[in-house]
């Protein structure tokens, strides 16, 4: 669900080139049509329209699903709250609910680093206390207690992928960073650099931090793909919620000066002062990635990252 999207896009790929049949849902809300590999069946669905779903199970032989379909922007989730509640949780509901009905009991879910809410300590592991500050945020952490629910009910498989901060596009430059609107800090970068947006804006230098400027783990989205081909293949070993991210802190300057010497072009810059809830530091313990699913990201340079972002940028497909 959701293989139209972002991540779900490139997972896609990385699934198809690596032997899986995959059937694509999507509602094109927020997902591109031209984004789906060619060697996917696409399905148009809604995890909101029951009926969608059920002739989805009824009409594809299904062993395990991927569940990407969630609104994700934190500001309009603490606007709208609604919105993400019904989207994201009894969409969910919806889901396993047609799962359940044609015998599907494997999952695996694009969760986030946001469950935990602010950092106690970095880097942050498993064991790290969930405390959501945004309703995008609970609605995810809701999922995963639903997950385990299911599990002790019904027999439900799943893995929780809590992901850091998704970057980069497909190396090849087929597949990419495309929504609307933007609000990914690398990309938002890219384009006051080509002169798509006036500047960018950086909130807050007062930081304890080394520069002043807080500090993300950037995973790139095909290590991203390559984390879930892994755990759809380690279902029946282990279940619960994994952690993705490189484990190396990148501040917002670094991704300037990155991105300034990527493309070769000044990068136009407002300060401006603290967002409420940013915390300085945010990256991730992946030792469990490493242990359980065999994973290690291949892309651990921001430079290499931007790289592929900027070739995106200069070559769009959609």
């Amino acid at each position: 669900m959701g293989g139209a999207g972002y991540i779900g896009s490139h997972t896609v790929r990385y699934l198809l080139d690596n032997g899986h049949d995959v059937v694509v849902a999507d509602n094109l809300i927020y997902g591109h049509r031209a984004a789906v590999d060619a060697r996917a069946k696409f399905v148009h669905a809604d995890l909101l329209d029951v009926h969608s779903l059920d002739a989805l199970f009824q009409e594809s032989p299904i062993d395990a699903v991927i569940h990407f379909a969630a609104f994700a922007y934190v500001g309009e989730s603490v606007a709208q709250p609604e919105k993400y509640y019904y989207n994201n949780v009894t969409g969910t509901l919806n889901l396993l609910h047609a799962m359940m009905a044609h015998g599907v009991k494997k999952i695996v879910f694009s969760s986030t680093c946001a469950t935990y809410g602010e950092p106690q300590y970095t880097p942050i592991d498993e064991r790290h206390p969930q405390n959501p500050i945004n309703p995008y945020g609970r609605t995810k952490w809701m999922i995963e207690q639903i997950f385990a629910d299911y599990k002790r009910a019904y027999g439900l498989q799943y893995i929780a992928l809590r992901y850091f901060n998704a970057a980069g596009c497909a190396a090849d430059g087929k597949t990419g960073e495309s929504h609307s609107p933007e609000t990914h800090l690398i990309p938002l970068v890219l384009k006051a650099v080509s002169g798509e947006r006036d500047y960018i804006n950086v909130f807050g230098t007062d930081y304890d931090t080394p520069d002043g400027t807080c500090i993300r783990d950037y995973i790139h989205v095909e290590d991203l793909a390559s984390a879930h081909c892994l755990a759809v293949e380690k279902l029946d070993d282990y279940n619960g919620c994994i952690n993705l991210g490189t484990g190396i802190g990148t501040s917002v300057k670094e991704i300037i000066t990155a991105a300034e010497q990527v493309s070769g072009k000044k990068c136009p810059v407002k300060y401006a002062p603290r967002r409420a809830g940013d915390p300085a530091r945010l990256f991730a313990d992946n030792s469990q990635a490493r242990t359980i699913l065999g994973w290690a990201p291949k892309y651990t340079n921001i430079t290499d990252i931007i790289k592929t972002a900027w070739n995106w940028e200069l070559n769009r497909k959609y």
